[in-house]
């Protein structure tokens, strides 16, 4: 009779589940905000590829982040035309630049940087923020997802620039593999910076590296470069070689940068010396973007997902933010960076829908739905509440930076197709 009882007990336990289950599948497909700013969205990514108001330039990072809804909204030989661009920019090594910008708009507005010309596209000039290291993973994925929603493999077979797209695919690879990689750790190397971000503290500028820049490896861009071979063999074939390559990328980055105690990554590797004060314990920082970015690079349990997931929200609550989006918590101290990377100013924790969304991208693939969709919910209303779609968020959601920013468009059109997609499921 007592087996009876808890088997009773347990159908019904389940079929309590199952009903909330429905009835949040339910709830998300009739959210009528998501449709509100899907729409917006289109709007904005269709009126160009530029990274927003304040951006005159086509940046790779940020085209990566919405070329597949832009490829909805704005024409096939617009997004092509783009990707081989920054082919014809290419380094000799297989670098490839930030972004690019037409010349007569650099001549009219003055030089902002230290600016690449190419032979290939005269009407142009490019730039690049050396101190990251995510440029040519962004560019590859870039490439990959274009060619897997179009259908157009014929694209991978193009002459640009003298060589194939794929070549320019592979070389890409090839030089994060062979020039960027440190043969100690194994891992990918970059110049100090907060996550994911472009700006190191040593110089006033601070994007590109110089003799004070101190070189330190981190998550984020090891993770980006996990996800590009990925994108890579999932539209040229499986190759035993980078199969091989991303395995043992994906293992070093386990073995150095993972917090077994803490149960985080840590924020850098030195290569040499700290730039910050010996006293300071780096190690207590969360990263978001970089930790989204691991996650959906296969690199955390779901157990550890969600317990990252848990430590954002406390960091949210503790900090009196409105999202889980901070790019870093808590915040360097001041004066560690410039004025304008003070505490949760900027990169250096300012709330940026752009990155800390991806870590719910993670919790949909591995069933944590409803805490993706509860989550993602003040996103959709601070972009209703402004009207539009911003660069990034201080503390109390107030837009900051770009006031037009297609990074924030695309990725909220990401999240709104995979809420839907599995609440359809």
């Amino acid at each position: 009779m007592k087996k009876i009882i808890l088997a009773a007990a347990t159908l019904l336990s389940l079929a309590s589940c199952g009903m909330r289950d429905a009835a949040l599948k339910k709830e998300i497909l009739a959210d009528e905000r998501m449709d509100q700013v899907y729409s917006m969205a289109q709007d904005i990514l269709s009126t160009g590829l530029t990274a927003g108001t304040v951006y005159v330039e086509v940046w790779i990072r940020d085209f990566n982040t919405f070329i597949k809804p832009a490829m909805d909204v704005l024409p096939d030989e617009q997004i092509s035309f783009a990707l081989e661009t920054f082919m014809k920019f290419q380094g000799e090594d297989g670098n490839i630049v930030d972004g690019y910008t037409p010349y007569d708009v650099v001549m009219a507005r003055g030089e902002a940087y230290d600016y690449i010309p190419s032979a290939y596209a005269p009407d142009y000039l490019a730039h690049k923020n050396t101190v990251e290291t995510d440029q040519e993973s962004s560019f590859v994925q870039a490439v990959a997802k274009y060619v897997t929603k179009s259908g157009n493999y014929d694209f991978l077979k193009k002459e640009v620039a003298g060589m194939t797209v794929a070549e320019h695919m592979e070389k890409a690879l090839d030089f994060l593999w062979t020039v960027k990689r440190d043969t100690t750790y194994g891992l990918v190397t970059g110049a100090t910076t907060v996550d994911w971000g472009d700006v190191q503290p040593e110089s006033e500028w601070g994007v590109v590296i110089d003799e004070d820049t101190h070189f330190a490896i981190d998550v984020y861009d090891n993770a980006m470069f996990i996800l590009a071979i990925n994108d890579y063999m999932s539209v040229v074939g499986e190759d035993s070689e980078w199969v091989a390559r991303r395995d043992s990328i994906a293992s070093n980055v386990r073995k150095y940068l993972w917090d077994e105690e803490k149960s985080k990554f840590i924020p850098h590797i030195y290569l040499g010396d700290s730039p910050f004060p010996e006293d300071f314990d780096e190690s207590v920082i969360w990263y978001t973007g970089g930790t989204g970015i691991a996650a959906l690079a296969g690199l955390m349990s779901d157990e550890e997902i969600a317990y990252s997931n848990k430590m954002f929200l406390a960091n949210m609550k503790e900090a009196g933010a409105t999202t889980i989006c901070m790019a870093a918590y808590p915040p360097y101290p001041e004066g560690f960076f410039r004025d304008w990377m003070a505490p949760y100013k900027y990169q250096n924790g300012g709330d940026w829908t752009w990155y800390g969304v991806r870590i719910l991208w993670a919790m949909i693939d591995r069933g944590m739905l409803r805490e993706a969709y509860e989550e993602f919910s003040p996103m959709l209303d601070r972009v209703i509440k402004y009207g539009g779609f911003n660069e990034w968020y201080s503390l109390d959601g107030v837009p900051s930076g770009s006031g037009v920013f297609r990074g924030e468009a695309g990725v909220m059109i990401e999240t709104i197709d995979r809420l839907r997609e599995a609440a359809r499921n």
